[in-house]
C-alpha cells in the first residue's frame, strides 16, 4: 500500500470510528423499550428529525446518481428537484395526520397504519412482504455504493468486498445497539457532512475546469446544447418525465422508512417545522448535478463507460484533489450511504418483526422484551441478505429498484382513502393493491407502457379506478372511521 492510499484509508477509517462511537453512545439513557427503539419515543425534536428526513432521501445513488443522470441526460435531471419540492406539500398534508393516529393507537410500522383503517391479517403481511422486497434492493444499492468508493478512492487496494463489509458492520452494529437514536445522531453528523462536501465539490469542479459554474455552462451551450434543452441528451420524453415526478412526488410519503418516521415527532407542529426547512436540505442536489454537467464537456469524446462513475472519475483522477481531501471526499460519500443504510435497515428490521413474524402462530405470543430482541436480530439478518446481494452485482438491480418505486406508490390510494374517504372498503384496498402492483411490475420490467409513461403511473391510474369502483359497490358494514376522524 502506498502513502497515498495509506492516507485516504486511515481518514477513513478514523471517519467511521467516530461515527460507530456517536452511533453506540446514543444509547446512553435510554430505556430498552420496542417504542424507543423504534420510534425514538416519540420524541424525537426539530434539529435531528430534519436530519433523519435528510438522510432518508439522500444516499449513495443520489450522491452518485444524480452527477450520473446529469451527464448522460441533461436538463432531465431537473426531475429530482421537482419532485421533492412537490413531494413536501404530499408530506405537510399527510405527515401530521399519520403521526397523531400513531401515536393514539402505538401504531409503529407502515402496515399497522393501514390494518387499522382496513382490518385484515394477511393485507398486513402482504404490505410487510412488498415493503421488505422494495427496501431490502434500496439498502443493497447502499453497501454496493459504500464498496465501490472505498475501491475507487483508495485506487483497488481496499477491494469492493471489504469496504462494503466494513460500512455494513458499522451501521449493523450502532443500529443494533442503539435504534433510531443512533440513527438520529449520526445522522446529524452525516448530513452536516454531505451538505458541506457535496458545496465543496459543486464549486471547485466547474472552476478547476472552466473557470466557474456560470463558463462551465457557456461552454456546454456551445459544444453540446443538446444537454440544455427538454427532452435531453438521451432523448427522455415528456410523458416519461412528468409521469416520473408524479410517481415520485406520491410514492416519496409512500416508502416505509419516511412512513414510519412521521411516528417519531414529538409533535405535528415539529413535522411541519421539518417540512418547512426541508428544501435547505434539498440543495444538496445542485452541486452534484454541476459535477455531472462538467463531466459532460471533460469526457466529450470518450465517454464513460458507466455514467454513475462520473463524480468519482473527476474528483480522485482528473481534478487533483490532495489525499486528504480525497479522504474527506469519500468519507462525506460513505455518509450518504450509510445514513440512509441505517434508516434502511432499522426499518425493515422493525417490518419484519412486526408484520411479518409477529402475525405468524409461534411469534404471536411474544412480549416486549422479545419483540424487541427479534427487531434487534432482525437488523443483522437484513443487513446481511443486503451484503450477500450487493456481492452478487445482480445487473437487473437498477429495474428492480424501479419497479419497487412503481409498487410502493400503489399504497397511495388506500392511504388517500384512509385519511379522508369513509366509504374506501378493504376489499377495495386489496384489490387496487395487487391489480396495480402487478401492473406495475409488468410496464416497469417490459419497458412496453402505454404512452411511454412510468410504469408505476399506469399501475397507479387503474390501481384508483378499481379502488373507487370496488368501494362504492362495498356494503356499509365494510367500511371503518377514517384516522383523520379519530386523531
Amino acid at each position: 500500500m502506498n502513502g497515498s492510499s495509506m492516507l485516504i484509508t486511515a481518514i477513513t477509517v478514523a471517519y467511521l470510528i467516530v461515527i460507530l462511537l456517536v452511533g453506540i453512545s446514543a444509547k446512553r439513557g435510554q430505556k430498552s423499550t420496542l417504542e424507543n427503539y423504534v420510534a425514538g419515543g416519540r420524541n424525537v425534536g426539530f434539529i435531528v428529525l430534519f436530519f433523519i428526513f435528510g438522510a432518508e432521501c439522500f444516499s449513495a445513488s443520489a450522491f452518485l446518481g444524480t452527477p450520473g443522470w446529469a451527464y448522460s441526460k441533461g436538463m432531465p435531471v431537473l426531475y429530482i428537484i421537482a419532485y421533492l419540492t412537490l413531494g413536501i406539500v404530499v408530506w405537510w398534508l399527510m405527515g401530521p395526520i399519520i403521526a397523531k393516529s400513531g401515536r393514539k393507537k402505538g401504531l409503529l410500522t407502515q402496515a399497522e397504519f393501514f390494518t387499522d383503517r382496513y382490518p385484515n391479517k394477511i393485507l398486513g403481511v402482504f404490505i410487510g412482504i412488498i415493503s421488505l422486497c422494495a427496501m431490502i434492493p434500496y439498502l443493497t444499492v447502499q453497501i454496493a455504493g459504500a464498496g465501490m468508493l472505498f475501491e475507487s478512492a483508495t485506487g483497488g487496494i481496499v477491494p469492493f468486498w471489504l469496504g462494503a463489509l466494513v460500512a455494513t458492520a458499522v451501521v449493523t452494529v450502532y443500529v443494533f445497539v442503539s435504534g433510531l437514536s443512533g440513527i438520529g445522531w449520526t445522522n446529524l453528523l452525516q448530513g452536516i457532512m454531505m451538505v458541506a462536501i457535496a458545496w465543496y465539490l459543486g464549486l471547485v469542479t466547474p472552476e478547476h475546469f472552466f473557470g466557474g459554474v456560470g463558463a462551465m455552462f457557456e461552454q456546454i451551450k456551445e459544444k453540446a446544447p443538446e444537454y440544455l434543452t427538454m427532452p435531453g441528451a438521451s432523448g427522455m420524453g415528456w410523458g416519461a418525465y412528468s409521469t416520473a415526478i408524479l410517481v415520485s412526488t406520491l410514492g416519496i410519503v409512500m416508502w416505509p422508512h419516511i412512513f414510519m418516521k412521521f411516528y417519531t415527532a414529538e409533535s405535528g407542529r415539529t413535522l411541519k417545522r421539518v417540512f418547512v426547512f426541508y428544501p435547505l436540505y434539498g440543495v444538496i442536489m445542485v452541486p452534484l448535478m454541476f459535477i455531472g454537467f462538467a463531466g459532460i464537456l471533460v469526457f466529450q469524446g470518450q465517454p464513460l463507460a458507466k455514467a454513475d462513475d462520473v463524480l468519482l472519475e473527476l474528483v480522485v483522477n482528473r481534478v487533483g484533489f490532495s489525499d486528504w481531501i480525497i479522504g474527506i471526499v469519500l468519507s462525506g460519500a460513505l455518509a450518504a450511504a450509510m445514513s440512509t443504510a441505517s434508516n434502511l435497515a432499522h426499518t425493515s428490521a422493525s417490518i419484519f418483526a412486526r408484520d411479518v413474524l409477529y402475525p405468524l402462530p409461534k411469534f404471536n405470543r411474544m412480549n416486549e422484551h422479545q419483540m424487541l430482541l427479534t427487531t434487534r436480530i432482525g437488523v443483522i439478518i437484513v443487513s446481511i441478505l443486503a451484503y450477500a446481494l450487493a456481492m452478487a452485482k445482480i445487473p437487473t438491480l437498477a429495474a428492480l429498484l424501479l419497479a419497487a418505486y412503481g409498487i410502493i406508490v400503489q399504497l397511495f390510494p388506500m392511504l388517500v382513502g384512509a385519511l379522508w374517504w369513509k366509504k374506501a372498503t378493504t376489499p377495495a384496498a386489496i384489490s387496487g393493491l395487487v391489480v396495480g402492483s402487478i401492473l406495475a411490475l409488468y410496464f416497469q420490467l417490459s419497458g412496453n407502457s402505454p404512452f411511454g409513461w412510468n410504469g408505476g403511473f399506469v399501475g397507479l391510474i387503474v390501481n384508483t379506478i378499481v379502488f373507487v369502483a370496488v368501494s362504492l359497490k362495498g356494503h356499509a358494514t365494510e367500511t371503518a372511521q377514517s384516522p383523520i376522524q379519530d386523531a
